[in-house]
């Protein structure tokens, strides 16, 4: 028995015909390039469904584009970097790009193992989500291929960047808790001893939005940060520990929404509770702190605004290679929730220790 005769290939020639558009439009369609109205992006896209027509990866790598673009996330775990990928693959709805997730595993040699592997498959751009590498290791990348990172305040000449504010930020959360009342008002930091590091990674940002809060409100005395990480078990020790205090702060200021869910769990475990003994507010605004049952203050740093962002400048820095590098800086709001309430004990007047 003969096999079956194979099917021709539909092409972008097809696609053009069938639409009763050129093929230079179609390709415009495909790219998301400017130039193609709503109409014709709306009529090439009926055409590409009705024929099935799937571009040929391997033509276009040979043709020097792939419309594949990797994206490396840190820590697939915490529950706001999908927000992230939310905007970056929705700002790709209308266009022909395929997003190949990569974990970076905080770690630097994890990062280099993935960032490696796209570039060897000739991705058109890469997504570095708060990469932890040497700047000098980010501008090897985006030497190879055009490169933007988010979440570093880093700047360069090689790839774009898009951050939050996380020193207003830090100080929104600081400036609400005090405005209730509060004084001993503590911080959950992500530790990191390199010096490079932390010029420009968001973690130090907010501790550094925190002190400046603090002084700034007349609390420094009361100023107490633990390190420990951006995790739910690093929430949790980093409360274990300050509940441990001969007097434990009435509210605790977690970095990460994650690392508050931490914070919740040992303040449950030691018998007491949110907020009538302790309030608790967080960072990220994750889709679980809307959620009725735990209902977390927390600063929103608009994740699916940072990822079309991303895209924007991506496709922009793919189209022209040589253009001057653009920095992004978003404006975060605060969230206030049922975990940030008046304290119960008002303690000491500022002015007394």
């Amino acid at each position: 028995m003969e096999p079956p005769a194979r099917r021709r290939r539909v092409t972008i020639v097809d696609v053009a015909r069938h639409a009763q558009v050129s093929t230079t439009a179609v390709s415009k369609v495909l790219r998301g390039a400017y130039g193609a109205s709503p109409a014709m992006r709306a009529k090439v896209r009926q055409a590409i469904e009705e024929l099935g027509y799937r571009p040929h990866a391997g033509a276009r790598g040979l043709r020097g584009q792939t419309y594949t673009l990797g994206v490396m996330l840190p820590d697939i775990r915490n529950p706001f970097f999908p927000e992230i990928l939310d905007g970056i693959t929705g700002a790709l709805e209308d266009t022909d790009y395929q997003v190949f997730l990569g974990p970076g595993c905080n770690g630097e040699q994890a990062e280099a193992q993935v960032t490696e592997a796209m570039i060897d498959r000739g991705m058109d751009g890469i997504i570095l989500v708060a990469p932890v590498s040497a700047p000098e290791r980010l501008e090897h990348v985006a030497t190879a291929v055009p490169t933007v990172v988010i979440g570093r305040h880093g700047t360069s000449d090689l790839y774009d960047t898009v951050v939050d504010d996380d020193v207003e930020g830090a100080s929104l959360i600081v400036g609400h808790l005090a405005g209730l009342g509060h004084r001993r008002i503590a911080h959950i930091e992500h530790h990191d001893t390199d010096p490079a590091r932390l010029a420009d990674m968001p973690n130090a940002r907010r501790a550094d939005g925190y002190r400046q809060a603090m002084r700034a409100h007349g609390l420094e005395q009361w100023t107490d940060v633990v390190s420990t990480s951006y995790t739910q078990e690093g929430g949790y020790q980093g409360a274990k520990q300050l509940l441990a205090r001969p007097r434990r702060p009435t509210a605790v200021f977690a970095g990460a929404d994650i690392a508050a869910m931490g914070v919740l769990e040992a303040v449950a475990e030691a018998g007491l509770s949110v907020p009538d003994d302790i309030s608790v507010a967080g960072y990220d605004n994750t889709t679980f702190a809307a959620l009725g049952p735990i209902s977390l203050t927390s600063v929103d740093q608009a994740g699916r605004d940072m990822g079309r962002s991303a895209v924007r400048l991506l496709l922009d820095r793919i189209t022209d290679r040589r253009r001057p590098t653009t920095r992004v800086v978003l404006s975060p709001t605060l969230v206030p929730r049922r975990t940030t309430a008046p304290p119960a004990e008002r303690g000491p007047r500022p002015d007394t220790p």
